[in-house]
């Protein structure tokens, strides 16, 4: 099977799943070496669990080696609130299976890390999520013997950016980790897809830890086990997608509409329906590109959207740290 280069789609999906489906695309009905993955459905959410078994299978989908859970819910566009109860109980079930499949125990300290620019709302989703969980490690340092039975010691922070602070995030994370000592980190941070379905719609675990902006191209200091010397578990949605993205998607769309109108593709579309889709993106690109037109989109609904997201995180993440917590009733422990 011959790789796909996709080196030149790292800075538009920030998503296994995604990448996976691109690598597939080019090997046909081939397995990709190096890779599994299972799909099912619960409630009206679709969970793909995939792992990167070696570097063969991280050189064909250009994803770092590791285990990747990803919910996918199209229904949370429509804001309905009971849906959005079932996918903070789902996300705080698998979250909590994805803790122990990599051996992090019940009384393990956390600390949870919202990245992102509280000041921009799509980049905002770390943030809320800190302002939303339940904080107990002052408890467990200031009256141990008052902590009900079921709790966990958890502390959050968020770092804000580099054009905020002047320091890196990474930087300020190792200096909290040296001080409060953690067993694991969980960080959350937006991200960007290639599919304007999955735009704030989808939520990707991770374990092979996290780099700040990685949504938006940028290449700096990251938060990973290497640097920090604890356990990171990465925790993204994506709430952008690229200009150029959504001309090819629109591409797509054209083209399905008019095979349902019957119409002549071939004589619409001409040389277009013979470039690959990784091909088309490259040059819808190049196009784009020189114009400055190659924008970071997000919906206009996002204001909405963020917070949704953020308080099913929160409330999972709150379900799955504290055995306390009922599970069935996640949204009741955000505040």
């Amino acid at each position: 099977m011959s790789e796909l280069d996709l080196q030149q789609y790292n800075v538009r999906t920030d998503l296994a799943l995604e990448a996976k489906e691109m690598a597939q695309s080019a090997a046909g009905t081939n397995p990709i070496p190096g890779i599994k993955s299972e799909t099912h459905e619960e409630d009206g959410i679709t969970i793909t669990v995939l792992q990167v078994e070696n570097e063969q299978g991280a050189r064909a989908i250009g994803k770092i080696q590791g285990n990747y859970v990803t919910l996918e819910v199209p229904g949370l566009r429509n804001q309905d609130t009971g849906l959005q109860d079932r996918v903070a109980t789902q996300f705080a079930k698998h979250f909590e299976a994805f803790l122990q499949q990599i051996g992090v125990g019940v009384m393990s300290k956390v600390l949870i890390v919202g990245l992102g620019n509280w000041n921009v709302t799509p980049d905002a989703l770390g943030p809320l999520v800190v302002e939303n969980v339940m904080v107990t490690r002052h408890f467990f340092e200031l009256m141990p013997d008052q902590v009900a039975p079921g709790y966990r010691a958890v502390s959050a922070v968020a770092p804000g950016v580099l054009g905020i602070t002047g320091i890196e995030s990474s930087m300020i994370v190792q200096g909290i980790v040296e001080q409060s000592k953690p067993d694991v980190i969980i960080a959350i941070d937006a991200l960007a897809s290639k599919s304007l379905e999955r735009v704030n719609t989808t939520i990707q675990i991770a374990d092979t830890g996290i780099h700040p902006g990685s949504g938006i191209g940028n290449k700096r200091r990251g938060l990973t086990k290497e640097i920090l010397g604890v356990p990171v578990i990465a925790i993204g949605v994506p709430t952008v997608v690229y200009a150029s993205t959504i001309v090819n998607n629109a591409f797509d769309l054209m083209r399905q509409h008019m095979e349902s109108e019957k119409a002549n593709n071939d004589q619409v579309f001409g040389l277009m329906n013979t470039i690959a889709e990784d091909e088309r993106l490259l040059l819808v690109k190049e196009v784009l590109n020189p114009l400055g037109h190659d924008l970071l989109v997000t919906p206009k609904e996002i204001d909405e959207f963020i917070e949704d997201i953020a308080n099913i995180i929160a409330s999972g993440l709150n379900a799955a740290l504290h055995e306390a917590v009922d599970t069935s009733n996640v949204a009741a422990y955000t505040h």
